[in-house]
């Protein structure tokens, strides 16, 4: 016996992303509904061999449903969850609207799957920042070896985060370069994104920081350790697919780069490839499609005393959002509801 599954937003990049991963990792769907606002409504979508027509997502009953994944951003959330949620079907959230909430588990399920027990409150579980979520897979096995005290990291965010929108900008602005007659108009970023990058993701706080930067320190403090501290710049670049971080992480005792390689090649969801040569590492071009974190150029930082850096790809589509809300519904599936 399999689940009665619901994809929320199912014609946008994540949600179609989260039918993809589902029938990749054979999942065991009972009955799929997918759901649309009325402007995408009929719209078709795949899932494994099929082609399911999206329903109303205003009017759709959640009774009787499992789980829903819902990809419909934060103000479409804040309607349909709570009562997706009173229907007694368990929501798995990508939005940033519950990921702060103390009654809402916050959930990378390499990093603490043990949180997914308390869905139970609201009956939502949250899904984190992409850039927050490839970082923490990363920094738990070493964080459970040597203790980190601080991080500060520097990201290089695609521009699929932004949606599709985002990445019809960037290619209309490459055309453009090369075709002046072309004409483009932008509509997602406030400076060119072609050729350029952008140290502005989200909206600025009082305190010079974005709100994307914000995400990432509390979300890391929230899924690993309250006590670790962090500080970020986050940095849309002309890129697709795929986030990349630069990661400085320092920790209370000393931790080998050596051992550190070892650690994070035995540690779930983590790919290392890190030869010190020409081409012996990750590029975001060659993770998009992949499952796994990617972690290159892991080197002690000689102006520390326990000071490490590496470089850490992932694709943002997957593991920053479809793949990882998708791991959460197998972890509850497993853990919890034991259907499947």
């Amino acid at each position: 016996m399999g689940y009665r599954v619901v994809v929320a937003g199912a014609t946008g990049n994540v949600g179609r992303e989260m039918l993809n991963i589902l029938a990749e990792r054979q999942f065991p769907v009972d009955e799929i509904a997918v759901l649309a606002s009325r402007r995408s409504l009929g719209t078709e979508v795949t899932f494994a061999d099929k082609t399911l027509k999206t329903q109303d997502l205003d009017t759709f009953d959640f009774t009787g449903w499992d789980m829903a994944l819902f990809a419909i951003g934060s103000d479409a959330t804040k309607k349909y969850a709570p009562k997706a949620a009173a229907a007694g079907c368990v929501v798995i959230d990508n939005s940033s609207l519950y990921r702060y909430d103390p009654d809402v588990p916050l959930i990378v399920p390499e990093v603490n799957p043990e949180a997914v027990h308390g869905y139970s409150k609201k009956n939502i579980i949250a899904n984190p920042n992409c850039s927050t979520a490839q970082m923490v897979v990363a920094l738990k096995p070493l964080h459970d070896r040597a203790k980190i005290k601080r991080v500060v990291v520097s990201t290089y965010q695609s521009v699929s985060g932004s949606g599709k929108e985002a990445i019809d900008e960037l290619w209309d602005q490459t055309k453009a370069h090369y075709n002046p007659t072309d004409d483009y108009q932008r509509k997602v970023y406030p400076k060119d994104i072609a050729f350029n990058v952008i140290p502005h993701i989200d909206v600025f706080l009082d305190d010079g920081s974005t709100k994307e930067e914000w995400k990432m320190v509390a979300e890391t403090k929230k899924i690993v350790d309250p006590s670790i501290k962090l500080t970020a710049t986050c940095v849309r670049v002309p890129v697709f697919v795929g986030h990349s971080e630069a990661i400085n992480i320092e920790f209370e005792d000393f931790l080998d780069e050596d051992e550190a390689r070892d650690i994070l090649r035995e540690a779930p969801g983590i790919m290392v490839i890190d030869k010190r040569e020409d081409g012996g590492y990750v590029t975001p071009k060659e993770c998009v499609g992949d499952f796994a974190t990617f972690i290159s150029r892991i080197r002690q930082d000689s102006t520390l005393d326990n000071g490490l850096n590496l470089w850490c790809v992932s694709d943002n589509l997957r593991k920053g959002a479809a793949l990882n809300a998708v791991q959460i519904a197998e972890l509850l599936g497993r853990e919890v509801l034991k259907k499947g």
